[in-house]
């Protein structure tokens, strides 16, 4: 893996964005398996151990791929095309060399990405060819690790919060607004069980979408393209590599894979097959 130089998020948004990811996903953890957990299974049980486990196994995931986008170098930096490859390439002005096909420059982070995707605000980075794997575990991690959380903290404030009145109605509706009214643990929680439900939606959103993109060959940019569509399978191992059915186990498995991001084949039509 080629690390980038400069990790830091270049704009406020990336910032804001990327700091309250990094802040809320080992409080969420905290809330989840010290305060839940405890609640819905004793203490030293099969169960609750067995949910420990599962619950840092999610975190490790979510973590390590979130770790893993933002450090991977994923540019065009260090690249240097041959006389060939610029034959079919495009020349960008701003980075004042030749683009290889499925390259885009992308404005924020001042430089042309391999394959790029998108710009992601989150991570504060592009997602592009090196690292697109990383960027897919970490939508699949977090929508399990919301679904997961969102059940059980479904159960952990109904069993704690009555619905008698609409001021307590609007205490689960607004938590972040009641929040600041009434500051308690109880409307903490709420806010906590609110954030779990937007993240399962978003991260549901876009595992969606950026699935049909993935089993089309596509990124965002190829979206109504179906150019470098060869199959689901070889679709899926020049995203996950050669050894595509480890790769969910951890960011660390080495799983090369099939093309440089520089050199891609294109199909003979872009028809359905």
């Amino acid at each position: 893996m080629k690390l980038r130089k400069n990790i830091f998020p270049r704009t406020i948004s990336d910032r804001c964005a990327t700091l309250f990811l990094t802040i809320m996903i080992p409080i969420v953890y905290y809330f989840e398996l010290w305060i839940v957990l405890p609640s819905v299974h004793e203490s030293g049980s099969l169960m609750s151990r067995v949910h420990f486990t599962l619950g840092t196994f999610l975190l490790y995931n979510v973590t390590s791929n979130f770790v893993a986008v933002i450090l991977c170098d994923t540019s065009l930096k260090g690249i240097i095309l041959s006389a060939d490859d610029t034959k079919g390439s495009r020349f960008c002005a701003s980075c004042e060399c030749f683009a290889p096909s499925r390259s885009w420059h992308c404005n924020i982070c001042k430089t042309c990405i391999l394959k790029r995707d998108h710009h992601c605000v989150f991570t504060g980075c592009c997602i592009g060819h090196s690292n697109h794997r990383y960027f897919c575990y970490l939508v699949v991690y977090m929508f399990i690790a919301t679904t997961y959380a969102t059940y059980y903290n479904t159960y952990f404030v109904l069993d704690r919060v009555s619905f008698t009145s609409w001021w307590d109605i609007s205490k689960i509706v607004f938590p972040f607004a009641m929040l600041s009214v009434h500051p308690s643990l109880e409307q903490l929680y709420l806010a906590l069980y609110q954030l779990t439900i937007i993240a399962l939606a978003l991260s549901g959103i876009l595992l969606i979408y950026h699935f049909n993109l993935l089993k089309n060959g596509s990124v965002v940019h190829e979206r109504n393209s179906r150019l470098y569509d060869f199959g689901f399978k070889m679709n899926m191992l020049s995203v996950f590599g050669e050894r595509w059915y480890l790769t969910w186990i951890s960011p660390t498995i080495k799983s090369y894979l099939p093309h440089d991001g520089v050199h891609w084949d294109i199909k003979s039509t872009s028809k359905g097959k």
